[in-house]
């Protein structure tokens, strides 16, 4: 029973990341988000930085989203299914690419999305990013940096969603996200502390 939970994680992160590729993270959506807010903070601020500081969270949501992907992939694999690392780490970098390719497919199919290639390519070296410690060794540095990112997606999520809330915004999937990555650190702490 245990190896089948060390499953979920992977499998509900897999399931968000291709829900990201709705129509409500469309471009249009989140940057109808981010100006007003962005104008509220910096009044000067003109609408090319507005559009650059939106293109930058929006490229960084890949690279972190897939990082974790890959991580929790890498930590399924390894661990769930006994696979040794190299394996893991392939195995894990494969299914991340998949799930990149499948998410931008499903987005050109969307009116407000487009499918992009680029995306791909950011998409996968954000998974091979997260699997770097892993490939190189440090075995150490996955579990923390999946608690890391872990944390980021809690807190920057409730970030996120204070500001939906602040601009009346209804939150969207946020609501989903947050308490998963929040229930993700409470698995891994209850994990070390049963290990110890």
């Amino acid at each position: 029973m245990r190896r089948l939970v060390i499953w979920i994680p992977a499998l509900l992160w897999t399931a968000l990341v291709l829900g990201f590729s709705s129509g409500d993270f469309s471009a249009e959506n989140t940057g109808s988000l981010l100006a007003p807010l962005l104008i509220w903070l910096f009044p000067w601020i003109t609408p090319d930085q507005i559009g650059a500081i939106h293109a930058l969270i929006r490229k960084t949501a890949h690279v972190t989203e897939y990082g974790i992907l890959s991580m929790l992939w890498f930590r399924t694999l390894t661990r769930g299914a006994g696979l040794r690392e190299p394996m893991g780490v392939w195995l894990a970098l494969v299914i991340s690419v998949a799930t990149a390719i499948v998410d931008e497919s499903h987005q050109a199919t969307i009116p407000s999305r487009t499918g992009n290639a680029a995306d791909v390519v950011l998409d996968s070296f954000g998974a091979l990013a997260g699997l770097l410690p892993a490939v190189l060794g440090w075995r150490w540095a996955v579990g923390a940096t999946t608690g890391v990112l872990l944390w980021i997606a809690v807190i920057g999520g409730l970030l996120a969603l204070s500001l939906d809330l602040a601009v009346g915004a209804h939150g969207g999937v946020l609501w989903v996200t947050i308490p998963i990555a929040g229930a993700l650190l409470v698995y891994r702490w209850r994990r070390s502390d049963s290990s110890s």
